[in-house]
């Protein structure tokens, strides 16, 4: 008899998914040739002829370009082996300094029991996490091992990186260990949720994510996307898919996303040195993005800027008289009468993401913040302490 499918199983779901993880047992072990030489940067010679169209680059050069930047960089990427109550499961990570500073996703390491690090090199130590950050998925694991044997990654910009550069993954996708894909920056500035919630029960929000169409998939988590120089940019974090294995993982469909390196430099040095990093607090919801049809139905002069929907009692933003959307509209479930923020000390602010990343790459609880705000139609500053994270 044959087996006859359910209808709803062909339903297209969207999801956003982390990615570390998978197998429950077996985990491979992986050896590959130590190259403990320093990291170099990468020179492009320019045509000679500047007033020629400049032509694509020959297979030759991008040969030569990726494999050297493969074998420079591969010695300070590793794979973590994880055991938990859950099993086992498989993520990715990079070498942050020569003291034995492990960087990967907060996710890959959560309810470890015990820990793993392998390195390109052959060598396998185990290790300890001494450092978590939920709100960013950002976690640091210390290992006992010699300096020489360590290869630390350089660190980029993320405020430089331009939508269209080229950029590459290294990582452990589906326990692969060592795999290096390509791509390019396909959008900055998104938001995705943080892995801590709110005391209502509602998650924060992590900012100035780096979305890229270099192929990552489970296990890529922890690992660097990293530019053409070997610099690296930001740390594989999750993919939006609607494609599922057969063994019912996500797989890749083209939208990954990063956490940016300034907020891992921001962070990482705090977590070695005390475990937990507290990121500044407004306190207020806010609209994504307005559309045309929702800025006239709110009445508002403009619809760039980050709309307030909510502000939290007694926070900071309440404390300093921002004042939240409490008004009917004719649009369901987006009430009228908030303030709309359009600078954030003097920054243009065009959408929400755009504030959130501005407060988590340049500002820490106490600080304050100027905020320029459109209420009733008319311009004026809020100034606002900021608090830490509840």
């Amino acid at each position: 008899m044959k087996k006859h499918t359910p209808w709803f199983l062909f339903l297209v779901v969207l999801v956003i998914t982390s990615l570390a993880c998978q197998f429950s047992s077996n985990l491979p072990t992986f050896d590959r040739t130590n190259d403990p030489s320093p990291a170099i940067t990468i020179v492009v010679t320019p045509p000679s002829n500047a007033s020629l169209p400049v032509s694509p680059p020959d297979i030759e050069y991008q040969d030569t370009l990726l494999t050297t930047l493969y074998e420079r960089v591969t010695p300070g990427i590793v794979s973590i082996q994880v055991l938990s109550r859950d099993g086992g499961s498989l993520g990715s990570g990079f070498v942050f300094d020569r003291e034995g500073h492990v960087v990967t996703n907060f996710h890959v390491v959560e309810g470890a029991e015990e820990l793993e690090v392998d390195f390109p090199s052959g060598m396998k130590v185990r290790g300890e996490v001494v450092g978590k950050d939920p709100d960013s998925d950002i976690a640091v694991i210390k290992v006992d091992s010699p300096a020489e044997a360590l290869f630390p990654l350089e660190m980029g910009d993320s405020n430089t990186i331009k939508v269209g550069q080229t950029v590459i993954a290294i990582g452990n996708p589906f326990g692969l260990t060592g795999t290096m894909t390509t791509g390019i920056i396909s959008a900055r500035g998104r938001t995705l949720d943080s892995l801590r919630q709110t005391p209502e029960g509602t998650s924060f929000s992590a900012g100035g994510i780096i979305q890229t169409d270099a192929a990552i998939n489970p296990g890529n988590s922890g690992g660097p996307l990293m530019d053409l120089q070997g610099r690296v940019i930001g740390i594989n974090r999750a993919i939006r898919t609607t494609s599922i294995t057969p063994e019912g993982e996500p797989s890749n469909s083209g939208v990954g996303f990063a956490i940016p390196v300034n907020i891992v430099k921001r962070v990482v040095p705090v977590l070695i040195e005390k475990g937990t990093y507290d990121y500044p607090y407004l306190g207020v919801s806010s609209h994504p993005e307005l559309s045309l049809i929702e800025q006239e139905a709110l009445g508002l002069p403009q619809s760039n800027g980050a709309y307030v929907v909510e502000v939290v009692p007694n926070g900071p933003a309440d404390d300093a008289g921002l004042i939240g959307a409490t008004d009917d509209s004719t649009i369901p479930g987006l009430p009228a009468g908030g303030d709309l923020i359009t600078a954030v000390d003097g920054r243009p602010v065009q959408v929400f993401a755009e504030m959130l990343a501005y407060l988590m790459e340049n500002k820490s609880p106490g600080d304050t913040v100027t905020l320029t705000v459109i209420r009733n139609n008319e311009q004026k500053e809020v100034v606002v302490t900021l608090g830490k994270r509840p």
